[in-house]
């Protein structure tokens, strides 16, 4: 009879404490109106797999736990691997082998989570009381007595003293109004959510001020601890930009437990929604802030909305100076933080050694490792002295490419000697001098790994990139540089990778490869759910689970994520005071005007110069950059009576703009190139401009926005200058010195 009644109750209690997997973890429950005060506990128990409804939304808060059910909770929460194991005996009287709960009470008693009584029995179906609870809860964690004061009138030489006044004394269990703790009352669900709720939180907030992530992480969910690892964007939501903390983002944060964000300029609306926004997303993320991150280059990828965008790398490379590239870096950190950044995709280390790379160009320093590891140090220096973290990129190396990963497979074929001379170099000086982030690159290197892999996009043979390689990740950066930081992939949006790979598969390979965090998968919830049941069946060892989380939260600390004292007034009153201050433009002006670069000139020191009441000719592709040139042409010779006339160049506009020429004393002739094979550029148009303004002897300068490869491509060009950039700081550098107002300091920083 005791069998059948226990079967009985079997079925009952299964249906309630089913294991809580994914499913169970996104359940929202519908009867928990009258409970609201216990609602979040409910809800974060459930997420994290410990307690779960009895299906269709129902939770009953109000139904008593057994002692059976409070030791499978606990169970559950501290011993889950233990469950996957043969079954532990137990020698209770009235707890056989076919109860349903045997296996968690053997389990519990195992770990002395709880204990029998002096009969013999464990009392499996009783409801357990307020007393118990506190026992069962301090023996499972260890708690010692806290710092608050206790004043409980019904518990003085009660059995469960002890316990009851530790559980108390740190906050985590309360008496009633009367001043009673009414030991012997039994629990409800709800309360029990609640009671293993506090003490969750209350043991990951101590791991958190004492900096033991190694404990932080035992009370991290396999999801928490997963989403850590990844990175998204959230660009839109519902077709509508994401500036504001909307649903979407919630979901976000909170279902895929992401540990960082990369916010893009559709984020971005000025420096005050900015700051608000990532006040409060971090608001939302609970006890382990996010890692909010940005590209914020300067020159042509720029984010900083109102700030001091800087010229360029290859500006900075052109004044060679290690002293401006490390204020470059920390201003720029100084704004980024005060905007509530943290993570900068910067410096690029890439050595842009060939003129057909359409991606890096002039985003690196150079074509020189000497020059792109001083100046790039110089500015990861800059912004940890800022406070904010330098991902350093695109590890082994973008600049030797003629393909844009973003578009397609990149391959460099270099043997190993030049890997280590060129490519490699600046990345580990960058690790010698304490790197902590390191952005790999989804490009083949067949030199250290010469794996292939069949393409789902063509069924053809594609080789494995960086991102994905186990010997490039494992064993060149880490074992053999001896890299101990963070490593985190490129954007898996990008083609190299989301065509080739399938997402799953590569975020699971990625992992296992090294990378730390995935940034940008295509689909999070997907990517997450992947590497999850990755880390569940195996596949994923725990302890590689583990050190990279671990890697990951010692970095948030280490630069202060975890302190929060500072409100959003007191961020906001500071804004003004940093973005774009004053100091920082000088900087800003000081590196274009040194950036200014000799291409060629009649008399090889300077450009052709735009004389008093000359009529100046400007001519651009784009009429937009001619009208920037324009204005800033008559803002700084203003005493010198320009006329200006603005000509469009391109197909099918070359005959107007010969006849502007025609009228023309001076030319501005612009050139921009950027994000195309250079070799492939439509130099057809410029090289005519230039020979009919050799054959009529006008004084011009062919004026380098872009690239600075134009006397590659270009023959007789008798006047030229590299300004490494169309932004306005670049431009009015430019300007300055073609009415002589500065000289063409700056150095070409690559080989022509």
């Amino acid at each position: 009879m005791r069998v059948k009644q226990w079967t009985m109750l079997g079925a009952v209690l299964g249906s309630m404490l089913i294991w809580a997997g994914s499913a169970a973890a996104e359940e929202r429950f519908t009867d928990l109106q009258h409970s609201k005060w216990a609602e979040d506990s409910i809800q974060y128990m459930a997420k994290r797999g410990t307690v779960a409804g009895y299906g269709n939304g129902i939770f009953k808060p109000e139904g008593l736990v057994t002692r059976a059910q409070a030791a499978t909770f606990l169970v559950r929460e501290l011993y889950p691997e233990q469950l996957q194991q043969a079954a532990k005996s137990t020698t209770y009287s009235d707890v056989p082998a076919t109860y349903p709960f045997y296996r968690e009470i053997a389990i519990a008693a195992k770990n002395g989570l709880a204990s029998g009584f002096p009969d013999g029995s464990f009392h499996p179906d009783a409801p357990i009381s307020r007393a118990e609870t506190a026992a069962f809860l301090t023996r499972a964690y260890s708690l010692v007595e806290g710092k608050q004061p206790v004043i409980l009138t019904d518990t003085k030489m009660h059995w469960a003293e002890a316990p009851i006044l530790i559980m108390s004394s740190n906050g985590l269990v309360g008496g009633y109004a009367d001043g009673t703790y009414r030991p012997d009352r039994s629990v409800t669900r709800a309360e029990y959510a609640v009671f293993m709720t506090r003490v969750i939180r209350f043991e990951r907030e101590a791991a958190i001020q004492a900096h033991d992530w190694d404990k932080l992480i035992s009370f991290m969910t396999v999801s928490e601890q997963i989403g850590q690892m990844l990175m998204p964007d959230i660009r839109q939501w519902n077709g509508q930009v994401t500036t504001t903390v909307n649903e979407g983002l919630k979901r976000s944060i909170h279902d895929q437990d992401v540990g960082g964000l990369i916010l893009f300029d559709k984020n971005i609306v000025d420096a005050k929604q900015l700051t608000t926004l990532t006040h409060q997303i971090q608001a939302e993320a609970g006890d382990i802030p996010l890692f909010l991150g940005i590209d914020q280059e300067g020159g042509v990828v720029k984010r900083i909305p109102g700030g001091t965008n800087l010229p360029g790398q290859m500006a900075l490379g052109a004044t060679g100076d290690a002293a401006l590239a490390e204020a470059a870096g920390r201003l720029t950190g100084e704004e980024l933080k005060a905007l509530g950044l943290q993570v900068n995709f910067a410096p690029v280390l890439d050595i842009n050694s060939n003129p057909d790379n359409p991606i890096i160009g002039m985003r690196s320093f150079g074509s020189d490792s000497d020059l792109v590891t001083r100046l790039g140090l110089a500015t990861m220096q800059g912004l940890r002295q800022s406070g904010v973290i330098a991902a350093v990129k695109h590890f082994p190396g973008h600049g030797d490419t003629a393909v844009d990963s973003h578009l397609g497979m990149p391959v460099l074929t270099h043997n190993r000697e030049r890997l280590d001379a060129v490519e490699l170099k600046p990345f580990r000086a960058a690790i010698e001098n304490g790197a902590e982030m390191i952005m790999t690159a989804h490009i083949a290197f067949p030199a250290v790994d010469n794996e292939h892999v069949v393409s789902l996009k063509d069924g053809s043979s594609v080789p494995v990139p960086a991102t994905l390689s186990k010997k490039v990740l494992t064993g060149l950066l880490r074992d053999e540089m001896g890299y101990k930081g963070i490593i985190i992939s490129d954007a898996f949006t990008m083609k190299a990778i989301a065509e080739h790979f399938g997402e799953n598969k590569a975020v699971e390979r990625a992992v296992s490869a090294g990378v730390d965090i995935i940034l940008m998968p295509q689909d999070p919830a997907a990517a997450h759910q992947t590497l999850v049941n990755a880390v569940k069946r195996g596949t994923i060892p725990s302890e590689t689970l583990h050190a990279s989380v671990k890697r990951i939260l010692e970095l948030k600390s280490k630069y202060g994520l975890f302190d929060r004292s500072e409100s959003l007034t007191q961020k906001l009153a500071k804004l003004s005071d940093v973005i774009g201050s004053g100091e920082h433009r000088t900087v800003e002006r000081q590196i274009s005007e040194r950036a200014v670069t000799l291409l060629t000139g009649r008399d090889g020191v300077h450009p052709d110069q735009i004389h008093q009441g000359d009529r100046v000719v400007i001519a651009a592709a784009e009429e937009e950059q001619a009208k920037q040139l324009e204005r800033q042409l008559k803002q700084a010779a203003n005493n010198l009576s320009l006329k200006t006339e603005i000509s469009v160049i391109g197909p099918g506009k070359m005959n107007a703009a010969l006849q502007a020429l025609d009228r023309a004393d001076y030319v501005i002739l612009a050139s921009y190139q950027f994000r195309n094979v250079a070799s492939q550029f439509g130099w057809t148009d410029l090289q005519t401009l230039i020979d009919e303004m050799n054959k009529r002897n006008k004084r011009y300068t062919l004026l380098s926005l872009g690239n600075p490869y134009e006397t590659i491509y270009l023959q007789n060009v008798r006047s030229g200058l590299a300004v490494y950039g169309k932004q306005e700081t670049n431009t009015a550098a430019g300007i300055q010195t073609l009415i002589g107002l500065l000289k063409p300091g700056g150095v070409l920083p690559v080989e022509r």
